[in-house]
């Protein structure tokens, strides 16, 4: 199975920055703009600074369609926005309707990890795994699930919030009101919540690293490389986890191909190889050499790609 795309602009909106790009049928981008979100100042302005990157790319030059990556809960369907934790004041947005009532053009809006999941699966290193599951593991944890050549959404276009299948019932709060869930656990801000943890009971390298700040998943990361003894724990516990909630994932929906992307997993030296030990000694032993456990392709380039991408057509 393939897929053609005209000329469309790929926009991905985050809690903290925005960027936006015209994405040529190959793939490439060919033009950019990237600012600052500030998502404090409300929907309307945060709105308005998407306006001006798309009006930054299109240029003079017609293009098939506008996709937006934007944090969830959403809906896909109606383009409607409702409430995601890093865009206060959002409740029920009607982004898409907005969007094109000012350029025009068509316009769709996905949850954030879907897009670029979709991105992956079409132009990364998902490309032609079928099913595929993507999962970005970062500030938060993400994913998204191709299936049979489509994005699989659920019954209300929800599905994919692996982050929130819980691993450790006992475990730590996490934002949604829940314990335990693999986002409070394996998350960058798990790692930086352990590595602040170490720090106040004496760990001096961490805190060297950090130099003197709150430490970050990178500060532990850096560490346990240095074979800091209180990171590389802090480490294989979050190998742990990510393996319990992988291996689940597999068990269920029997992937080619599990695609990691975001922050954390670009400290692929320290994490994979001990990811992939750990996921299969997870898995019932049927389920060895199905599947390829990936770091993703696209990097921070994933949301702007599988946002424009939504407009991917199948070419039978």
């Amino acid at each position: 199975m393939s897929f053609v795309m005209g000329r469309c602009i790929g926009v991905d909106v985050g809690g903290t920055k925005i960027a936006a790009a015209r994405v040529e049928p190959d793939g490439s981008l060919s033009r950019r703009f990237r600012t600052d979100t500030r998502a404090a100042e409300g929907p309307a302005s945060v709105i308005e600074r998407i306006c001006q990157g798309i009006e930054q790319v299109m240029g003079e030059e017609s293009v098939e369609g506008i996709g937006i990556a934007c944090p969830g809960p959403l809906n896909a369907r109606t383009g409607v926005v409702l409430s995601p934790p890093n865009l206060p004041g959002w409740d029920r947005v009607p982004l898409k309707d907005r969007l094109e009532e000012r350029f025009g053009v068509p316009v769709r809006v996905e949850n954030d990890a879907n897009a670029a999941a979709w991105g992956e699966y079409l132009m990364g290193a998902g490309r032609g795994a079928d099913p595929m599951i993507y999962i970005t593991v970062s500030t938060g944890i993400g994913g998204g699930m191709v299936l049979d050549g489509r994005l699989y959404r659920g019954a209300d276009t929800y599905a994919g919030e692996i982050g929130h299948t819980i691993v450790d019932p006992g475990g730590a709060p996490c934002g949604c009101g829940r314990r335990g869930c693999l986002e409070a656990m394996a998350s960058g801000t798990a790692i930086a919540r352990a590595g602040a943890e170490v720090v106040r009971k004496g760990n001096r390298r961490i805190r060297e690293l950090s130099g003197g700040s709150a430490p970050r998943a990178e500060h532990v990361f850096a560490a346990c490389r240095e074979g800091d003894e209180d990171a590389s724990r802090i480490i294989s516990e979050t190998v742990r986890y990510l393996a319990i909630g992988i291996s689940n994932i597999i068990h269920l929906f029997n992937p080619r191909a599990i695609v990691i992307g975001g922050g954390v997993a670009s400290a692929g030296d320290v994490l994979f190889p001990s990811l992939r030990e750990r996921v299969r000694a997870c898995l019932m032993p049927s389920f060895a050499g199905t599947f390829e456990l990936l770091p993703a392709k696209l990097g921070e380039d994933a949301g702007v790609i599988g946002a424009a991408a939504l407009w991917a057509k199948r070419s039978e």
